[in-house]
């Protein structure tokens, strides 16, 4: 049964996409390139969805991607290094994703292709409620776009990709309170911005 998240991704699942292979600097033998494969297994959907979200192209997602992953492969022994592998390896696929929007001048393209989900599967269900909840959701998807930028991660790290709290705070390089505390405040930033009462 296919969920709200899923139909947030490209139409050809991002995990089912061979990983790519990446040339991972060696400084101690083979296993490092084992470590490195082993991570991108675990977080190479999630990356893509993300990237996705934000570039509104599955072929731009998988550019800014493998982007990511080269980058991060040059550096895999200092990555290893670093107090948070995962907060390490977040800051270089967000880099890669500012600077290509940086690159061609355009915003985030996260309510676009939200709102493009939701389009689809209001026709495709031929639900006149679910017309009916568009115009709140698409304008849901703008006040998230808006949030401040740790609000906006945690957000739609946790609501529309799927991480849990303690994969956020690792990826975000915090802990799972100042994870909780950033949904918290984000949310009550939604509920101001959409004129719902919390209660």
């Amino acid at each position: 049964m296919s969920t709200h998240r899923d139909r947030l991704l490209p139409a050809r699942r991002p995990d089912r996409v061979a990983l790519p292979e990446i040339a991972v600097a060696q400084e101690s033998g083979g296993r490092l390139t084992l470590t490195f494969q082993a991570f991108l297994a675990t977080h190479a959907r999630r990356w893509l969805a993300y990237a996705y979200l934000h570039t509104g192209s599955e072929a731009a997602a998988r550019e800014v991607t493998l982007a990511a992953y080269e980058r991060l492969g040059r550096v895999w022994p200092h990555a290893l290094r670093q107090a948070s592998v995962e907060a390490y390896a977040w800051a270089v696929l967000k880099e890669r994703v500012m600077e290509w929007l940086y690159d061609r001048r355009q915003p985030t393209a996260l309510t676009e292709t939200a709102a493009f989900a939701v389009v689809t599967h209001a026709l495709l269900r031929e639900c006149q409620q679910q017309f009916a909840m568009l115009e709140s959701q698409l304008g849901l998807y703008a006040a998230i776009s808006r949030l401040p930028e740790r609000q906006c991660d945690v957000i739609v790290l946790r609501h529309v990709i799927g991480y849990r709290d303690v994969e956020i705070a690792a990826l975000l390089g915090v802990d799972e309170v100042t994870v909780r505390s950033y949904a918290s405040r984000g949310k009550r930033k939604l509920a101001a911005a959409l004129g719902i009462d919390q209660g």
